[in-house]
């Protein structure tokens, strides 16, 4: 897991490299024949990135994003309308039974089709009008690190294909950026130490970077075993945050940006409460930088549009360096394999 989330930066250069060209023949398409609405497909981590490329979208094309739910399709066996649609799915595996049923029926209603996969033989990348390949290299670890951060990539090039005010230029400074958040890896590892008893906790993250909570917490369940809950800044005042009391674990990601007042309210409503909170940022939050007690301070200087993949790397190493002061392998996590097939 610790040599994968390293593998990082060179997977993401290599994805950019790779992908680019594809990129400009689905954005040709696009610009021919938009879509009306889309439509993500995804289960487990990817959800999570599926989740990112929903803000992400909406709010650079203003085009309206769904999350599928695929038991509506393959146990409901309902026939939902999907012309005019574009609609994706998102695989580490690019096996995910469901998922993939989705797609299929998809192109079967004369959908635009696109699979978002790390793997370019997979049943996912045969199905897609348009793969788009993570180029991450085999990923052994059963808790996805670099498939994430190169499927929040392909959010970013799909994103561009639609119209959103994104430029190769600016992709191509996100290996560097991946490349910085690992230099915060030593300081992790000592914060790590501090919540080696940790049984539950909660982390707090809103706008781009909401999926990152529900990615932080996934992955300090399936490594540490830790019982972690995860909530937008919003969503965690109305009644969640009745369990927190002194002490309680709480994790947030916290951009400069327009995001940061309603994080920064909820923040001091944590520390009214006496709560353990850890705050992820960056040096463009100087109010974050100045006031938080206990945080990870990126050596970068970003707007919020461009912190998940960065901002996520901290997480990564912080669950990776738990596991390990609790005593477990987090390569080896109980009751989990690397490739989940449901319907």
């Amino acid at each position: 897991m610790l040599n994968e989330i390293r593998e990082q930066p060179a997977a993401l250069e290599k994805t950019l490299r790779r992908e680019l060209s594809g990129i400009r023949k689905l954005k040709a398409h696009i610009e021919k024949a938009p879509p009306r609405f889309i439509v993500l497909a995804a289960r487990g981590t990817s959800d999570n990135a599926a989740q990112f490329g929903r803000y992400l979208i909406e709010i650079l094309t203003g085009i309206p994003v769904s999350l599928a739910a695929p038991s509506v399709y393959t146990v409901y066996g309902a026939n939902v309308s999907l012309k005019d649609a574009l609609v994706v799915a998102i695989s580490q595996s690019g096996e995910s039974t469901d998922t993939n049923f989705v797609l299929e029926q998809a192109r079967k209603q004369g959908a635009l089709t696109v699979g978002i996969t790390n793997e370019a033989d997979s049943t996912l990348a045969k199905l897609a009008d348009y793969p788009i390949l993570v180029r991450a290299g085999k990923e052994k670890s059963v808790a996805a690190t670099k498939t994430y951060t190169g499927q929040l990539l392909a959010m970013y090039l799909l994103t561009h294909a639609l119209g959103g005010k994104i430029t190769p230029a600016q992709l191509e400074k996100l290996p560097e950026y991946a490349s910085k958040a690992l230099k915060a890896e030593s300081e992790v590892a000592q914060l790590a130490s501090r919540y080696q008893f940790m049984e539950r906790g909660l982390v707090v993250g809103r706008g781009v970077n909401y999926s990152n909570s529900f990615e932080m917490a996934l992955k300090l369940m399936e490594t540490c075993y830790v019982v972690a809950e995860r909530f937008s800044s919003a969503d965690l005042l109305h009644g969640p945050i009745a369990m927190v009391h002194e002490g309680f674990p709480a994790f947030m990601f916290a951009p400069h940006g327009d995001i940061w007042k309603s994080l920064s309210e909820t923040l001091e409503r944590l520390r009214s409460l006496k709560a353990e909170t850890l705050l992820i940022t960056d040096r463009k939050n100087k109010a974050a930088v100045a006031h938080a007690s206990r945080k990870i301070v990126l050596p970068l200087s970003l707007d919020e549009l461009w912190t998940p993949i960065p901002y996520v790397i901290p997480a990564q190493l912080f669950a990776a360096h738990l596991a390990s002061e609790k005593g477990l392998n987090p390569d080896q996590p109980r009751a989990l394999t690397k490739v989940t097939r449901t319907l």
